[in-house]
């Protein structure tokens, strides 16, 4: 009963879910997994992950944000990635701390309003603030070789039909890992468990959608260095995440946009980050609203109904 009160317990838990719905999950174990995993891969993407949710989340309480909100991490995730982002790509450590705290702050200042035009246009905020924020500052530094990339290149994998088991399972685990801009088979995997402790049918959907996204991009002509990397997975594996229980068809279509929207970040040389699944996930969004709108105009086919389809949009997590 007591921790249950505990105002530092209380914190502890909105801080790990911030980290948790870095991956859609509100659960604090989810945020622990995906902590443990940063750790491992470079102590400094813990640390960045942790300084941007407690910045987001106290900027959020300033600005009036609304608490259950909060306390879901849905306020702070954004914040975390946009940290992640500062260190992954600026190579000196104080300025990498400067930009990922101005950054943070950013994100949770643009959050509610920008989550809120969305909400009216029936679609869902996700990492979007933290891709705008990102981006704002991108163009003005010199982009650094992401230490998280460099240390996967120590495996080389020669071609494509050669791939062995252990390869494949080393890249499509590492696609889950660079979801929170990590790297390696061992980290994806403590992502892997965060997830499923949350739910094993969701980790399941997610590995299934980096293994999807994976082999499409290397039929598509991607490179198996970058399949080692992790690199090709994580679209797919947060485009799966969000689409759960949207069906079948909804997710490996938003699959495929994904895929075809990282080709071409690919080719231009732009730094996609998760823009690929959110822009997918708003494609599909956008489309079954459009399609139920349209049902909704159709003539009920009994005359003596007047009952319309009733359309609710579950409340997004990530």
């Amino acid at each position: 009963m007591h921790a249950a009160h505990d105002p530092q317990a209380a914190a502890l838990r909105t801080l790990l879910r911030s980290v948790g719905q870095i991956v859609l999950q509100p659960n604090a174990w989810t945020g622990a997994g995906l902590l443990a995993a940063l750790l491992i891969c470079e102590p400094r993407l813990a640390c960045a992950a942790a300084m941007g949710a407690v910045t987001a989340n106290v900027v959020a309480l300033l600005v009036g944000g609304d608490d259950a909100a909060t306390r879901a991490g849905l306020h702070g995730f954004n914040g975390a990635l946009a940290a992640l982002a500062a260190f992954s790509f600026i190579a000196d450590p104080a300025e990498a701390v400067a930009i990922a705290i101005l950054a943070a702050t950013a994100t949770a200042a643009l959050g509610e309003p920008w989550s809120h035009w969305l909400r009216t246009r029936g679609l869902s905020c996700y990492s979007s603030p933290c891709l705008i924020v990102t981006w704002s500052w991108l163009p003005f530094h010199h982009i650094v070789a992401t230490p998280t990339a460099a240390a996967t290149a120590t495996h080389a994998i020669t071609t494509f039909a050669t791939l062995a088991p252990v390869d494949a399972a080393r890249g499509v685990f590492g696609g889950l890992a660079q979801i929170a801009f990590a790297s390696g088979a061992l980290p994806g995997l403590l992502m892997f468990a965060g997830i499923a402790a949350a739910s094993r049918r969701t980790a399941l959907v997610a590995l299934s959608g980096a293994a999807l996204a994976s082999g499409a991009q290397l039929l598509c002509g991607a490179s198996l260095s970058s399949f080692d990397a992790g690199l090709l997975g994580c679209n797919g594996a947060l485009t799966a995440l969000a689409l759960v229980d949207s069906g079948v068809a909804t997710m490996l279509g938003a699959l495929a946009i994904a895929v075809l929207l990282q080709q071409l970040a690919i080719r231009w040389g732009w730094p996609a980050m998760t823009a690929p699944f959110v822009l997918a996930t708003w494609s599909m969004q956008w489309l079954r609203r459009h399609t139920f709108d349209t049902l909704r105009r159709v003539p009920a086919l009994d005359p003596q109904s007047h009952e319309e389809p009733q359309v609710t949009q579950a409340r997004a997590t990530g």
